[in-house]
């Protein structure tokens, strides 16, 4: 009955509860995440190097402190990225890389289906990576976590492959939108950053329910100040400064057009 419900309502009627539903389970996705992330950096970084490294003001000390134990830093990163490749080597391929990258391919080459235990793998595997002081950031785990969470929900619901896409899209909304708390931007990036030159405008009204949704948990549990906290001095009180914004935008646009464009060789 529930599966009728979704096939044979409105285009809302089936979206609404469904992107609620996914972003709530993104949601705490991304706290696990987070958390998980600052339980790692205390077990490697801070009891193996006495070293936390500053955070941005919305998720905790932006303090520069000194390294206890310099001499173990570079052992404990290589540690880390030798658990993180051990474990994602052995049990799931697919969660290598930032992400961003498998997530694009399960939407398009895989019919947006990503394997059940790829989710909770990247999640330890990036905890580990992080935590030790990897070069990665949370942006690429948080889409494939949340993407693989809305492919699994799709596949329960026996979504077909046109909303296991969407419900996919929604869920990088979800993730991104929770963990850096910008939830209008998870939802924007979400739609866009599956094509080079295209917008998966379906995927956008999802996303933004299933993003406010995750944001509005995940906030609860950490906070609601934003990530680099709250920006007051600058204020908007000249037009012409437009002018400004328009010449970098248009040089921004042309740099990554040719930084993106496929190679002629």
């Amino acid at each position: 009955m529930l599966l009728r419900y979704f096939d044979k309502g409105s285009y809302l009627r089936k979206w609404i509860p469904l992107s609620i539903l996914t972003g709530v389970i993104a949601g705490f996705g991304a706290i696990i995440l987070y958390y998980a992330i600052i339980w790692s950096t205390n077990l490697f970084l801070w009891f193996g190097a006495e070293y936390l490294p500053p955070s941005p003001i919305g998720e905790g000390s932006t303090t520069v402190m000194p390294i206890g134990r310099l001499y173990l830093l570079p052992l404990i990163t290589a540690l880390g990225g030798l658990l993180s490749g051990i474990i994602v080597y052995n049990l799931a391929p697919e969660a290598e890389g930032d992400g961003i990258d498998r997530v694009v391919d399960a939407f398009h080459n895989k019919q947006g289906e990503i394997r059940k235990g790829i989710p909770i793998i990247k999640l330890i595997a990036s905890a580990i990576t992080i935590g030790s002081g990897g070069s990665a950031g949370k942006e690429g785990p948080a889409a494939q976590i949340s993407a693989g969470f809305g492919s699994v929900l799709g596949k329960l619901l026996h979504l077909n492959v046109h909303d296991r896409r969407i419900i996919m899209a929604a869920g990088i909304g979800a993730g991104l939108g929770s963990i850096f708390k910008a939830p209008f931007g998870g939802a924007l990036l979400s739609s866009e950053i599956l094509y080079k030159r295209d917008f998966e405008v379906e995927a956008l009204i999802p996303s933004f329910i299933a993003s406010i949704t995750g944001y509005s948990i995940f906030a609860s549990f950490v906070g609601w100040t934003p990530v680099f906290g709250h920006v007051t001095e600058y204020v908007f009180i000249n037009p012409l400064e437009l002018n400004f914004y328009a010449f970098l935008g248009i040089v921004c646009g042309l740099v990554e057009y040719y930084m993106l464009r496929p190679s002629t060789d």
